[in-house]
């Protein structure tokens, strides 16, 4: 038998263990013999989680943000470097603009990004709305 003495709260405690057979432990505890359980441990159990492919994002009329809209020739497109929520749109059709320019907040990662012209030009079209969900590469604004 091993003994071991514990204070606890202020009382002295002097313990006692004997033989351990099949997950009982023989203790006396100051004198009181116990029979007490120890506890089984099991194998850890490991879950397997299947990823699932994410949805589209979609607008927030609840359409699918999927087909890329055409670009009429002489025009240059500014796209979105990753994917987001439009926040805000400064510019509208017909508004010239300078390559510094923002001419639009794209939300990602719960950070804003400006967005900006990239060269000097009119506004030819605007091809989201604020809250629009895009994926990286679409079409948001043309330039001309």
């Amino acid at each position: 038998m091993k003994n071991y003495n514990y204070k606890i709260n202020g009382n002295n405690y002097n313990v006692s263990v004997g033989d351990i057979e099949n997950g009982i432990a023989q203790v006396e505890v100051n004198g009181i013999p116990y029979k007490v359980e120890l506890e089984q441990k099991s194998a850890p159990v490991v879950v397997v989680k299947t990823t699932r492919p994410s949805a589209a994002p979609r607008t927030t009329s609840g359409e699918k943000i999927i087909a890329k809209p055409t670009v009429a020739s002489g025009a240059s497109p500014v796209k979105a470097p990753l994917p987001g929520v439009v926040v805000q749109i400064p510019v509208k059709v017909g508004d010239a603009v300078k390559a510094a320019d923002t001419i639009l907040i794209l939300e990602a990662m719960k950070m804003e990004n400006s967005i900006h012209a990239g060269r000097d030009g009119k506004i030819a079209s605007v091809n989201v709305n604020p809250g629009d969900s895009v994926l990286e590469g679409t079409v948001l604004i043309t330039i001309e």
